[in-house]
């Protein structure tokens, strides 16, 4: 595989939904104050609540002395090294793997670039359906979850193929 054959320009979809989520999160910032207010947008399943999240997925280490932010930093900088390496490692016609890899180094980088400015993740994202709620989340985690999630059944499935078996 040469270098131009590998799946290193989906990296121009991580950088899309960095921009998506930074653009979302400032109109969420601009928009949605005081923070913890929801504001309905389908009655019954789905508000827009400003909330911010010091910690990691569902607040854990949020009330921490602040060594997480760090911590988070770090993590996310070595795993997303970590993914840009398999990519350049990946013929570029895998969509299977590179379009998950794409949307996980986005979302990644996109709460990042929140935690180096404002030591925290701006989340407004609130599904709920009467008594259950889940956490308030953002256009970044979202696309870290559908990655993972696209990763894992891609990988369940790798070299299944349609038609007779041979």
């Amino acid at each position: 595989m040469t270098a131009k054959s590998n799946a290193l320009p989906w990296l121009l979809l991580s950088a899309l939904v960095i921009v998506l989520d930074q653009l979302s999160k400032w109109w969420a910032l601009s928009s949605l104050q005081p923070a913890g207010v929801p504001h309905p947008v389908i009655p019954g399943l789905l508000n827009w609540t400003l909330a911010f999240n010091r910690g990691a997925a569902f607040s854990f280490l949020a009330g921490s002395d602040g060594w997480q932010r760090w911590l988070f930093v770090a993590l996310a900088v070595v795993i997303c090294a970590a993914m840009a390496v398999w990519l350049a490692r990946t013929p570029r016609r895998d969509w299977r793997t590179a379009l998950p890899l794409a949307l996980i180094i986005g979302g990644a980088l996109g709460n990042v670039i929140d935690r180096l400015h404002a030591a925290q993740v701006t989340d407004f994202i609130h599904v709920y359906f009467r008594q259950w709620n889940y956490p308030v989340f953002n256009l970044a985690d979202s696309a870290i979850s559908v990655g993972a999630v696209l990763l894992i059944a891609f990988g369940l499935f790798a070299g299944r193929q349609d038609g007779p078996v041979r």
